[in-house]
């Protein structure tokens, strides 16, 4: 999988960009701040519809513009996202997000089946100690990329959770009755049990590619057992219980005490997972150096298997994660690059970057424009 062109208009620090990759790994450096992760966020953009930075798209909208306007080739494919301001006279016209494929107006969900991306960045090095839901936002956003239909049915989830939500804080405040919450209620068991169901179908299937990629970055662990990332649901089924049976028995089991919080206090909104290690969970014991190779374990079970969908290697993005690494590490994610048709990696000076991986990067300088008027992107021996 190649990202042949990238065209931005009114992009964080962008103004204008227009800019033609090749094969292999694409070496984005400059000092913080000028653009270098903007330009990894936009590809981000293009595959899935939204940033993984921010939940406001009209943060992504450049200071004093209206539209925001990325566009992206791959292969015989034209990707088109266009963000506009709210409460611009732009957005009177069209609403606030159009997504185009090959011309056409497509779902968020018709990128990701053109461009599938794999991203590590410095805040994946919270994974393993980090919130609960920084380990769902990356398992929802593999689940997105590798199973069909479930960006619609996590979607129609949150759309339920949204409504039950506001509704038990009208039953709390004595303005709605709890009879209301059943219309809700079908919905939020219906797509619930479904996402459930299909994550622990996908950390099944990820099970093998993760342990092996562990192996593959730490053999001294091979007498500790297979390094896994065990799901923690809040509504564990019974024996010869369905996902959907067990969700809506623990919402009967929290009804009185959700009416008192005026939320929904279980669901997979709360699940969790944890990266286990000999059976134990390794935000218990790990040093840094264990986290991050557990980390990195997954980033490259992600690349096995997204590849395994269709064949097609996906985009891997690397956001300033190498000083992050020992030599060891980047080693094996250097060997891993060389594999892929393309990927983008970001630094603040090439001297971070093992050697070998300079010989083989087209590099790209980010230099900030004077007086504040954005960033440019430079190819060795020219503007891109």
């Amino acid at each position: 999988m190649r990202l042949e062109a990238l065209d931005l208009v009114g992009f964080r620090a962008y103004d204008e960009l227009a800019a033609r990759f090749g094969d292999g790994p694409q070496l984005i450096w400059g000092p913080n701040a000028a653009g270098k992760t903007s330009l990894l966020e936009a590809i981000v953009v293009l595959a899935r519809g939204s940033s993984h930075r921010t939940g406001g798209d009209a943060e992504l909208i450049r200071w004093g513009a209206e539209v925001a306007r990325l566009a992206g080739s791959v292969g015989d494919n034209a990707l088109e996202v266009v963000l506009v301001r709210p409460g611009s006279p732009a957005a009177a016209q069209g609403g606030r997000k159009r997504i185009r494929v090959n011309g056409v107006a497509r779902r968020a969900a018709a990128l990701g089946e053109r461009l599938r991306v794999v991203l590590f960045a410095p805040e994946d090095m919270l994974l393993v100690v980090g919130s609960p839901g920084l380990r769902r936002s990356v398992i929802d956003q593999l689940a997105a990329a590798a199973v069909p239909g479930y960006a619609a049915e996590l979607s129609t989830y949150g759309r339920a959770l949204q409504q039950r939500n506001g509704l038990l804080r009208a039953i709390r405040e004595e303005t709605a009755t709890r009879d209301e919450l059943r219309y809700w209620d079908r919905p939020f068991l219906a797509a619930g049990s479904a996402v459930v169901e299909a994550r622990l179908a996908l950390l099944g299937r990820l099970a093998e590619p993760l342990a092996a990629a562990n192996l593959e970055i730490a053999p001294e662990e091979v007498d500790a057992g297979p390094l896994r990332l065990e799901y923690a649901t809040n509504a564990p089924a019974a024996a010869g219980e369905s996902a959907r049976e067990a969700l809506a028995r623990r919402l009967a089991e929290t009804a009185e005490k959700e009416v008192w919080n005026g939320t929904t206090l279980v669901g997979p909104h709360r699940d969790d997972a944890t990266f286990r290690l000999a059976g134990r969970d390794l935000a218990d014991f790990a040093s840094r150096g264990q986290q991050r190779t557990a980390i990195l374990a997954l980033k490259l079970a992600e690349l096995d298997l997204l590849a395994s969908v269709d064949g097609r290697p996906p985009l891997l993005l690397l956001d300033d994660v190498f000083s992050e690494l020992d030599p060891a590490r980047r080693g094996h994610l250097v060997r891993r690059i060389a594999a892929l048709p393309q990927a983008f990696v970001t630094t603040t000076t090439p001297d971070d970057l093992d050697p070998a991986l300079l010989r083989a990067a087209t590099a790209w300088q980010v230099v900030p424009r004077e007086g504040g008027a954005g960033a440019s992107l430079r190819a060795a021996g020219g503007r891109a």
